[in-house]
Formats: structure tokens, C-alpha cells, sequence
């Protein structure tokens, strides 16, 4: 049993509270903890449990993403203002966001996507992205005479192609 590490407000510390989050079971008094949790179980569902969980796994999921986001802003912040919208040079950084903020939200149990990772990777976009726009890979027609060309090729080849077939079996010969 480990021991309880308790502040002036009677809450364990932070680090310990973290470390009760991932591996889901308390660390004080788990033996009580555990008999009071089985009785409850036969008579109802723990709901008071699943509530403080839920609380304190949102409390250390807040706690994380920020952390996420500072690495995030951290590594962005080598990156030149010019290669901003360089998928290459960004596509890594972008990730570790993206994946840091996954697997957080998964090992908490805390469900992904939702709202706190949504806000994050829209900060990200708007902070650092809002410059980039499709409008710098704009695709347009080709010029006219290759254009015409592209569309009266295969309008000519094709009655081409079913006189051939039409001429070739009229031969009268069988073909195996």
C-alpha cells in the first residue's frame, strides 16, 4: 500500500492523483476502498466513483493537452515563418500535437475527439496556419488548342476503333 501524501486541503498531491488516474484504482486505503466498492456494487452502481473519475480525469486531461501545446509552440518556434506552410517542415510538429493529444485522451479514458483537442488544433491552425490557403495551388484548364485536342482524340478514335472491329469480323473465318 502506498502512502498517502496529503496537503493542507486533504487531497493528495498532484503527481499521485496522476499516477491514480492511469493506473484507474486508488492508491490510499485501496483495501477499504475495494470492500466499499463491492458493496456498492451489489446494491447499486458506484455512481459517486465513476463521477469523481470522470472530474479528475478531466482535471489531468486539462493538465496534459497543456503540455502538448507548450512542446507544440516550442517546436514550432524553430520553424521559419516562410516554411509555415510547408507541409514537409510542419507535417511532424503537427502530428506530435495531434498524437499527444490522442493518446492522452486514451489512456485517461477520456474520449477523442472532444472539445479541449478541437480547441487546440484549432489554435494551432489559427496561430500558425491561417496564411496558408489552397488559393497558392490553384489548378486551371490548359490552354484551348490542348484542350480541343484532349476532347476530339477520343471522339475520333472511337468510330475508328469500331470499324476495325466491325471489318475484322466480317472476315468469315473462325477464330479460336
Amino acid at each position: 500500500m502506498a502512502p498517502c501524501a496529503q496537503t493542507g486541503s486533504g487531497r493528495l498531491s498532484r503527481g499521485l492523483l496522476l499516477l491514480w488516474a492511469l493506473l484507474g484504482r486508488g492508491l490510499c486505503h485501496a483495501d477499504t476502498r475495494a470492500k466499499d466498492v463491492g458493496q456498492e456494487a451489489r446494491t447499486s452502481p458506484p455512481v459517486l466513483v465513476y463521477n469523481l473519475t470522470a472530474q479528475l480525469a478531466e482535471e489531468i486531461y486539462i493538465n496534459v493537452t497543456q503540455s502538448c501545446w507548450e512542446e507544440f509552440v516550442h517546436v514550432m518556434s524553430s520553424v521559419a515563418a516562410s516554411q509555415l506552410c510547408e507541409w514537409k517542415v510542419i507535417s511532424r510538429p503537427y502530428n506530435m500535437l495531434q498524437m499527444c493529444l490522442e493518446n492522452s485522451a486514451d489512456k485517461l479514458r477520456y474520449g477523442y475527439p472532444n472539445a479541449l483537442a478541437e480547441h487546440y488544433i484549432f489554435q494551432s491552425h489559427h496561430r500558425y496556419f491561417q496564411n496558408c490557403s489552397a488559393g497558392s495551388q490553384a489548378y486551371f484548364d490548359p490552354p484551348e488548342d490542348v484542350l480541343l485536342a484532349m476532347i476530339i482524340a477520343p471522339i475520333c478514335l472511337i468510330p475508328f476503333l469500331v470499324t476495325l472491329v466491325i471489318w475484322r469480323s466480317k472476315d468469315g473465318k473462325a477464330q479460336p
